[in-house]
């Protein structure tokens, strides 16, 4: 029983879409997330997203993605 049991991370990041056109640049938020656990030693494991509307002006819709990242070490 001495197997070492992996490690995980897990991050949520909440992105935002525009109110007006297409695109919300919430790609460059995923990236620096990913980047910088991978830079600790983790790979990213899993990614799920869950989706919500935002009321008022300017709300736009909501996405929540969440990683779960596994040590490499």
């Amino acid at each position: 029983m001495g197997d070492i049991m992996p490690h995980y991370v897990v991050l949520q990041v909440i992105l935002k879409e525009k109110f007006m056109g297409s695109g919300s640049g919430n790609l460059t938020s995923l990236e620096q997330a990913i980047n910088e656990q991978a830079a600790k030693g983790y790979r990213l494991h899993t990614v799920t997203t869950a989706s919500s509307g935002s009321k008022g002006f300017g709300g736009g819709d909501r996405i929540q993605a969440t990683m779960v990242f596994e040590s490499l070490g």
